[in-house]
C-alpha cells in the first residue's frame, strides 16, 4: 500500500491533536496540552533499538505544527519528526500489506508519515531518514517506524538541496 502520493496535500503534524511546548506550562519547558483529548500513539512494535518505548505523543514545536517531537510518555526519549511533503514532495512510500492490516489502514488516507530527523546545526545540515518512515493510522493512533525493504532510499537525505 502507498501510504503518500506526490498529489497529496502537505501533511503536517496538525494532522492529529499535538501537546505544544512553547506556550504558558507549569514548568519551564514542560509541554501544555492544547486540547483535552491529546492521543496515544501506540507502537505497534517497538523502533529498533527501544525496546522498551511504545507511548508516545507528537509535541508541537512551532506554530504552524510543521516541526514536532514524537515524545516517548515513559521516559525522556524524544525525536524530532516532520511530513514528508514540504521537503520531499515526490515521495510516496510502500509498505507492505501485513503492516498495513497491523496498523488497521483501510485507505493510504487513513495513513499520517512523519520522518524521523537528525538535527544539524542548520536546516541546510539537518537530514531526514527516508528509509524508514514512522506511519500513524489517523484513526487508531497505531503506529509504527516501517524500515522499507527494496526502495532505493537514504538514511540520511538532506532536508534542503
Amino acid at each position: 500500500m502507498s501510504v503518500a502520493s506526490p498529489t497529496s496535500p502537505d501533511r503536517t503534524c496538525d494532522d492529529l491533536p499535538a501537546m505544544s511546548d512553547h506556550s504558558e506550562s507549569p514548568e519551564p519547558g514542560a509541554p501544555r496540552l492544547d486540547g483535552p483529548d491529546v492521543p496515544v500513539i501506540e507502537l505497534v512494535q517497538p523502533m529498533p533499538g527501544f525496546d522498551d518505548e511504545r507511548r508516545f505523543t507528537l509535541v508541537k514545536l512551532d506554530d504552524d505544527g510543521m516541526l514536532c517531537a514524537l515524545t516517548c510518555l515513559d521516559s525522556d526519549l524524544r525525536f524530532l519528526v516532520v511530513s514528508p511533503a514540504p521537503f520531499f514532495p515526490d515521495y510516496a512510500p510502500e509498505i507492505d500489506d501485513d503492516m498495513a492490516q497491523r496498523l488497521e489502514l483501510m485507505t493510504a488516507e487513513d495513513a499520517l508519515v512523519l520522518l524521523v530527523l537528525t538535527a544539524g546545526e542548520s536546516l541546510a545540515s539537518s537530514t531526514a531518514n527516508l528509509i524508514a518512515p514512522i506511519v500513524v493510522n489517523r484513526n487508531t493512533y497505531r503506529a509504527a517506524q516501517v524500515v522499507l525493504d527494496h526502495q532505493d532510499l537514504p538514511l540520511a537525505a538532506p532536508l534542503v538541496g
